[in-house]
């Protein structure tokens, strides 16, 4: 998977989805991204203006995790903006290098279209083309009804339960450990 297209689909309400591989240019707007996601979701690890992302640090992210073969950050733009993304990042020790931690966001504006699917489907076709990656792991608040359906829906199964594991305003919430076996 290059920096060229991967995958070119037309969505329900009839916008061109471009799914592909992140590249250095696209650090800008990844950044904007993360910072507008930051104030949309209380599902997400991390809150709004909670964390300092600048051009410069996703573009080290980028270029450090789409030069490996067990990481990589997939985008999906809609009219050459990023709609959504999906990353994988792989451990860096020999007897970890098999698995890694998944994690997937999409911008509210474009939620209910299918691309969340959409970058599942890819990413999973990804973990099976490297020949490296054996188990697809993620977290998500156990009161994410709708993720954990659509994780469940492409072979995820839950694993464990991580108590407290997010405290939002004075409240806490448990996180769900999902995981894939690719083989």
């Amino acid at each position: 998977m290059s920096g060229h297209p991967v995958k070119k689909v037309t969505l329900k309400n009839g916008s061109e989805l471009l799914i592909r591989k992140a590249t250095e240019e696209d650090a800008e707007q990844m950044a904007q991204f993360k910072m507008h996601i930051s104030g949309e979701s209380d599902f997400l690890s991390f809150g709004e203006n909670e964390i300092e992302i600048t051009a410069e640090t996703e573009r080290r992210i980028i270029q450090t995790e789409n030069t490996t073969d067990n990481s990589v950050i997939i985008i999906a733009l809609i009219d050459n903006e990023i709609a959504g993304f999906v990353t994988f990042k792989g451990g860096v020790k020999i007897r970890k290098r098999h698995a890694g931690e998944m994690g997937i966001s999409v911008r509210k504006k474009y939620w209910g279209l299918g691309i969340g699917g959409l970058l599942l489907k890819v990413i999973i076709e990804w973990a099976k083309g490297t020949q490296v990656i054996r188990k697809m792991d993620l977290l998500t608040r156990a009161d994410n009804e709708k993720a954990m359906e659509l994780y469940e829906k492409y072979g995820f199964r839950k694993e464990g339960i991580l108590t407290r594991d997010m405290c939002i305003n004075g409240v806490f919430y448990d996180s769900v450990s999902m995981g894939l076996p690719i083989d």
